[in-house]
């Protein structure tokens, strides 16, 4: 003789027994009470909450005729009747439950509206009950709307599916919508001890809880678990059993991962993750166990006054782990590990993939030193710093400089007298041996360098440093010594030096017996400032007062945002050829417009409307196709031009510049480098 299965043989009868529902029972046993009865009813949620369950209870409660034969609609079904034994076995002619997911089509929808018009044969009510009615087809859907709409009185409908988003809107809307809710694993637990103690089974609450909380809400899938368990168990619930079966991963491991985390210990973090390895251990439960020991661990902290279950075991291990780790690192440990779920799928073992979340752990611990050594781990911006100690810099010493033509003092812009101010030929004057310029890493010796030649002037010169052999060409020069970037030294200037005298002697003067080499004049140097050629020739300001007006108009409406886009595009490129004023004091203004495509009335009647705003009075506007000069567009081009250009002649014609240009040969400004300000 087979047994009946724990989620049939223990499924509800009546409303009173079930359980995990209470606001889908109570709005029903209410509407059956005072007769207020829709003729569609939708039952959602997700698996195994009680859909089909409350279906029939529904279509006992209205078929229910009581013992005696003489009842009526009621809330509690008896269960003894013919029709409600003939409900409870499946059997009852009047009763119809059709699977949506293998009759789907309009054929079989149809079939089943047919036989719609007959009056029920033996109950008070037909109910036909429809299971995942989100798997019909469009037009199974659109044929049952207008009896779904307007059924007949003896006639109710019953859908059930746990995908309520895929039903379409007008169906929704002609029924009545109950959303069965997921069961707390406290009721489901609950309802399995209840259910255990009937049949005269053993069991212990942390078997239960396992079960229930592998259940995730479902009462069908605990109880069917439960009837697994009883089966690898041998007739008995044990914890130790039911978590092998389920393969959930023991709060020993999560205690032994929490403390090592709490303690920095990475090797014991690696330890933990092979042993799970060895054992089979989900590391997908793993991270979920976690995520539920540090949710307990948070609530303790956050509210240490609050008292736990007294049936929940694991209660005094949470709050003796619960010191180990700061309330902030709980919190951000415990997103690490919710959104790690997610990763294990992207790693190429699920092992490593927790190996590596569990270090991020470590990683994200403050003050942490990660991994071994003396160095540090690099820190974020904002942590907490550990102060490095700094080598001293050791003195280093180096043969003696080659003469070099480099200066000796800083260079900076001289003052030059009238007579100096005339263009003469730059000579050369060789500073005094061992001497360097302070913006250079190592003197160098360019051939047959020229320099330009300044008045000399008593400067008081700085300590003379240690210099590096001088390489044989400026690109030869050898790299500069490593050295503390962060070690600053301040230069050796003498701060009783007159500046603006010391500007005066660029270039040093070389000794006596040096002959003096007269360079050959550099064409950039030489010559006078480049004349660029502006692209177009336009009147100076005041020769064409009308074009002057019309541009200050343009620049006006520009300001205010008056014109835009095409309207903007027509006032910059026209040219005023002539303004009057009419008679019925309006100004009329005509305009000359290359562009014919710029020349249409919708243009012209949004620029001749943003004048008149601007102005206070009526404006006409007359437009031509003809080349424009001396435009606002072309106004403004050549202003970009002549400031580029004096920009350009500035940087050109500064003595500085061209005291490097001399110095170095090919040297050169880069082409649109300079940019006006």
């Amino acid at each position: 003789m087979s047994s009946m299965v724990l989620a049939r043989k223990y499924r509800p009868r009546g409303f009173d027994s079930m359980v995990g529902q209470g606001h889908v029972v109570q709005a029903l046993a209410n509407a059956l009470t005072q007769q207020r009865l829709h003729h569609a009813y939708l039952f959602t949620g997700t698996r195994g909450v009680g859909k089909t369950t409350v279906s029939r209870i529904l279509a006992k409660s209205l078929n229910c005729v009581g013992p005696d034969g003489q009842g009526t609609i009621t809330a509690s079904p008896c269960g003894h009747c013919q029709p409600c034994r003939d409900i409870d076995a499946g059997r009852f002619v009047d009763y119809v439950e059709l699977d949506a997911a293998s009759n789907r089509g309009v054929e079989e929808i149809s079939q089943l509206l047919e036989q719609a018009v007959y009056k029920p044969v033996m109950g008070r009510f037909k109910v036909y009950m429809i299971d995942e009615v989100h798997m019909l087809s469009n037009t199974a859907f659109n044929a049952m709307l207008k009896t779904l709409e307007e059924p007949p009185d003896y006639l109710k409908f019953v859908l059930a599916t746990t995908d309520p988003q895929k039903v379409p809107v007008t169906v929704l809307s002609r029924c009545l919508q109950f959303n069965l809710r997921p069961m707390a694993v406290q009721t489901v637990q609950e309802h399995l001890a209840q259910v255990l103690s009937v049949e005269q089974i053993e069991s212990d609450p942390g078997s239960l809880r396992l079960l229930a909380r592998a259940a995730r809400g479902s009462m069908r899938d605990a109880m069917s678990l439960t009837d697994q368990a009883i089966a690898f168990g041998g007739g008995r619930l044990e914890e130790g059993a039911v978590r092998q079966m389920l393969g959930a991963v023991d709060r020993q491991h999560v205690q032994r991962i929490i403390e090592a985390v709490g303690a920095g210990d990475g090797a014991g973090l690696v330890g933990a993750v092979d042993t799970l390895r060895q054992l089979g251990l989900s590391a997908s439960g793993t991270l979920e166990e976690l995520a539920t020991a540090l949710q307990r661990m948070a609530v303790i902290q956050a509210v240490p006054q609050m008292q736990s279950p007294e049936d929940d075991p694991d209660a005094q291990v949470w709050a003796q782990l619960a010191p180990v780790l700061a309330p902030d690192e709980t919190q951000l440990f415990y997103s690490l590990c919710i959104q790690g779920r997610a990763e294990l799928a992207l790693a190429p073992d699920e092992y490593n993939g927790l190996l590596m979340l569990l270090l991020r752990l470590l990683a994200f611990k403050p003050g942490h030193a990660y991994g071994a050594g003396d160095s540090p781990r690099p820190k974020a911006e904002g942590s907490a710093r550990t102060q490095i100690p700094v080598a001293e810099p050791k003195p280093v010493t180096k043969p003696e400089p080659a003469p070099v033509s480099a200066p000796a003092t800083r260079p900076v812009e001289a003052k030059a007298s009238p007579a100096e101010a005339a263009p003469t030929l730059p000579v050369v004057r060789e500073p005094a041996q061992g001497s360097t310029a302070p913006w250079d890493d190592a003197p160098a010796e360019p051939k047959n360098a020229v320099e330009p030649s300044a008045p000399s002037v008593q400067v008081m010169k700085p300590p003379a440093p240690v210099v590096a052999p001088v390489a044989e060409d400026f690109d030869e020069r050898p790299e500069p010594p490593d050295e503390d970037w962060t070690t600053s030294v301040e230069p050796a200037w003498d701060a009783t030096v007159d500046v603006d005298a010391a500007f005066d002697d660029v270039m040093p003067a070389k000794p006596a017996e040096s002959p003096v080499v007269a360079a050959q004049p550099s064409p950039e140097l030489s010559a006078s400032p480049k004349k660029t050629t502006l692209s177009f020739d336009l009147p100076p300001l005041g020769a064409d007062p009308l074009s002057d007006r019309w541009a200050e108009l343009v620049k006006e409406l520009n300001a205010k945002g008056l014109i835009a886009a095409l309207v903007r595009e027509l006032a910059m490129q026209s040219q005023a050829v002539a303004c009057s004023d009419e008679p019925d004091g309006s100004v009329h203004w005509r305009l000359r417009v290359d562009r014919e495509s710029l020349c249409s009335d919708v243009n012209r009647e949004r620029l001749s409307a943003a004048m008149a705003q601007q102005q206070g009075q009526a404006v006409k506007l007359t437009l031509e196709k003809a080349p424009a000069f001396n435009t606002p567009a072309q106004r403004d081009q050549v202003a970009r031009e002549v400031k580029q250009r004096d920009a350009e002649a500035l940087i050109e014609g500064d003595p500085l510049v061209q005291g490097l240009m001399a110095r170095y040969p090919g040297a050169r400004i880069v082409p649109g480098s300079i940019q006006p300000l």
